[in-house]
């Protein structure tokens, strides 16, 4: 017994409520510190107005609270970086001066309408064949189950009969595959393969990417001067770019080469970027020089590519504390010290490379406009360069140049609509509003044989994106762990809005 009397003194005993005065003087202490914050303060020393210090202290941090505000929501401002990945940027409308969206949210399949001639053209290696299941998949659900376009596939190799039959399964639309002769891939025959080689091996040992990949190089001279020429495209007179690993977000219920045919258009894109400067530190000099020798006037477009050089401040004459050296002074003189002022060795005729281009990985072009005369002019004198394996030039600023030198903005058009992921990069925009999104047909395709996941996997596509204003998208659903690239850093959207006609004042 004692031992429970003792165990019961050791428990914490529960305090007894105190009395009513000691709240009282509880609360006396309370009300101070919150009276500090209803002290007036007089605006001037002997006005008679005075406002609660409380008011002076939220006033500022609501000022600084809506400049935030303004900052992340501003499309052209920096701040949009922080919008959280995957969040549409604030859509702003273009101008129409040169170009408009085709079609604003959806449309009824016109499944029996007249097609282009054209096809979806694949690159691809047999290695790559889960990428190329994954582009196809994605190009039929979104787009080709309406249209049924041809496929084209090309390889430097020979394709086997595994990819041959499990490409046949994913699609109803006419297919063929076809290799790449040897003299569209590799070196010609004009070149030095050995020094073309150690240039390549040069580029593996700094880290350029792509640069130490011999076959990488061969690609993107491939598709700059010689894809447009294969036996099983000359038939053809549009051609859509189709990469492995590609994503699609939005249906395309219209048929884009038609409307490319109807506008007038020459090129269409979806993503304009900047390049990286290590793989292209000499193209614009040749580019330049292309359209220097032929006389070349800009039609507007090549302002999108070339940036104004800073024009070196000289000496004035009538500067009392200038002294025009002597020539003895000026060879004496070490390099950069003195004489005249710094050029700029990457400027040429007063423009530099800004570095942006159309991301060719998706394209849909006029292939009359690559197989003609001064654009195959261009690829020659780029390609006798010897920039393909030298430094590593992509296809994609070739072509950005080419249109910069002998198109418009008028002939360009951009494909906003189209939601596009390639690797890290994706442009989704968001949904049309009003009435513009339809429902949505179940597409059921069979070479997944499990059929719960089949479904499940249709199922995703069936709720979409929230509509906002200005959108333009068809039942777009985008990822969510990039950042759209209209709103990123590297994005050459305002370069492409300048020259179309500026941002629409409404």
């Amino acid at each position: 017994m004692g031992l429970v009397q003792k165990l019961i003194k050791r428990l914490p005993s529960t305090p007894s409520p105190p009395p009513l005065d000691d709240l009282s003087s509880q609360k006396d202490h309370v009300i101070p510190k919150l009276a500090f914050f209803k002290r007036r303060i007089r605006l001037k020393g002997n006005s008679k107005i005075s406002v609660p210090l409380g008011v002076v202290l939220l006033f500022p941090c609501i000022v600084i609270i809506l400049i935030l505000i303004l900052i992340l929501v501003h499309p052209s401002s920096p701040g949009t970086i922080f919008i959280p990945a995957g969040a549409p940027p604030a859509i702003r409308k273009i101008s129409e001066e040169h170009d408009k969206v085709f079609v604003t949210g959806c449309l009824e399949p016109q499944t029996n309408g007249p097609r282009a001639n054209a096809a979806l053209v694949v690159l691809a290696r047999n290695s790559e064949l889960q990428g190329v299941i994954q582009s196809i998949k994605s190009m039929e659900r979104h787009f080709n189950r309406w249209f049924h376009y041809p496929y084209v596939f090309l390889n430097d190799g020979d394709f086997n009969t595994t990819f041959k039959e499990t490409i046949l399964n994913y699609t109803s639309s006419p297919v063929e595959f076809g290799k790449i002769d040897p003299d569209m891939w590799g070196y010609p025959d004009w070149a030095n393969v050995d020094v073309a080689r150690e240039g390549i091996r040069k580029q593996g040992d700094k880290a350029i990417m792509y640069g130490g990949m011999e076959s990488y190089h061969h690609m993107c001279r491939f598709y700059s001067g010689f894809f447009y020429k294969h036996e099983l495209l000359l038939k053809y007179d549009w051609y859509w770019r189709v990469e492995p690993d590609i994503k699609y977000f939005c249906d395309l219920t219209y048929d884009p080469f038609i409307h490319m045919e109807r506008a007038k258009k020459t090129y269409g894109f979806t993503i304009a970027v900047k390049e990286l400067k290590e793989t292209v530190p000499n193209i614009f000099r040749y580019a330049s020089a292309y359209k220097r020798l032929n006389n070349l006037t800009s039609k507007s477009l090549w302002e999108m590519f070339a940036d104004s050089a800073e024009v070196p401040k000289l000496p004035l004459d009538d500067d009392p504390k200038y002294k025009p050296p002597l020539p003895e002074e000026i060879l004496s003189t070490e390099a950069g010290q003195g004489g005249l002022p710094d050029v700029d060795p990457e400027a040429m005729e007063g423009e530099v490379y800004n570095m942006c281009h159309f991301w060719s990985n998706f394209e849909i072009a006029r292939l009359d406009w690559f197989r003609g005369k001064e654009y195959n002019d261009f690829f020659d004198m780029m390609d006798r360069s010897g920039g393909f394996w030298m430094e590593r030039w992509g296809d994609a600023p070739i072509h950005s140049l080419a249109a910069g030198a002998l198109l418009s903005p008028k002939d360009i058009h951009y494909f906003r609509d189209i939601g596009y992921r390639h690797t890290t990069i994706e442009h989704c925009p968001a949904n049309a509003p009003g009435n513009r999104q339809l429902d949505r047909p179940p597409f059921l395709e069979m070479t997944t044989k499990d059929e719960k996941k089949r479904i499940e996997e249709d199922e995703y596509w069936e709720t979409w994106d929230s509509v906002k204003e200005n959108g333009v998208g068809c039942r777009c659903k985008c990822d969510t762990d990039i950042v759209d690239v209209e709103g990123k850093l590297g994005s050459c959207m305002a370069e492409w809005v300048n020259v179309a006609g500026g941002w629409a004042s409404a």
